[in-house]
């Protein structure tokens, strides 16, 4: 099955014949919900390309405790980094039923070295993706866990009909991993706040009716 690449945002530049080209050189590989795509510390050997479904990317200590990066879907992509030669610096897994096309790193490479434009395409995203871990190191330092928590809540949300809403369904687990801190300290912010009638719950929604304030 060779998948179609033109819905990735990545790959809009290339001409429609490279991108048969690219596409020819992929396997699609589908996997259910809670499957360990790639573990930390793997040999780099293949670039993925998220067709459908998605995925968190997190670190892990040898006790099983998640350290939250990311999450990722459809058009996007992860495993860049398989081009240094090096292992693999995080984990991925499935957060529901999920579709890639996985290319192999040294076909990816070939691909860029023919194909320049996407070779500055690929550097420029990862120049994005090391600031926002920049900013995410900086909230570490300087913000206690409140201040985290509302950060997070802050950057999730969208506005939808007038009001920012936090539509990504995530446990207080989910959430506790990525600020860091225990789910316990998590559950009580967030009650904090609902006392306070900043935040409101809609089913698995979280409204933000005003800004939380820096403190708390």
């Amino acid at each position: 099955m060779v998948p179609d690449l033109r819905e990735i945002p990545l790959f809009a530049e290339l001409e429609p014949a490279d991108l048969e080209l690219l596409a020819a050189r992929a396997q699609v590989r589908a996997c259910p919900r809670n499957t360990i795509v790639v573990h930390e510390g793997d040999a780099t050997d293949a670039f993925y390309l998220i067709l459908s479904g998605k995925v968190k990317v997190f670190l892990s200590d040898e006790s099983g405790k998640q350290v939250f990066l990311d999450t990722k879907g459809p058009g996007e992509y992860f495993g860049e980094m398989a081009l240094d030669d090096g292992p693999r610096s995080a984990s991925v897994m499935t957060v529901e039923p999920s579709e890639f096309a996985v290319i192999a790193r040294a076909e990816f490479e070939r691909f860029l070295l023919d194909h320049p434009p996407l070779a500055v395409a690929l550097l420029k995203r990862t120049i994005r993706l090391a600031r926002s871990l920049n900013d995410d190191v900086r909230n570490l330092a300087t913000l206690d866990v409140y201040g985290r928590t509302a950060r997070m809540l802050l950057d999730l949300a969208v506005e939808q009909d007038g009001r920012l809403v936090v539509s990504e369904a995530l446990t207080q687990q989910e959430m506790a991993s990525r600020v860091g801190a225990s789910r316990e300290m998590v559950n009580r912010i967030l009650g904090d706040l609902k006392t306070g009638g900043y935040i409101s719950m809609e089913g698995r929604r979280i409204v933000i009716h005003r800004r939380p304030p820096a403190r708390w």
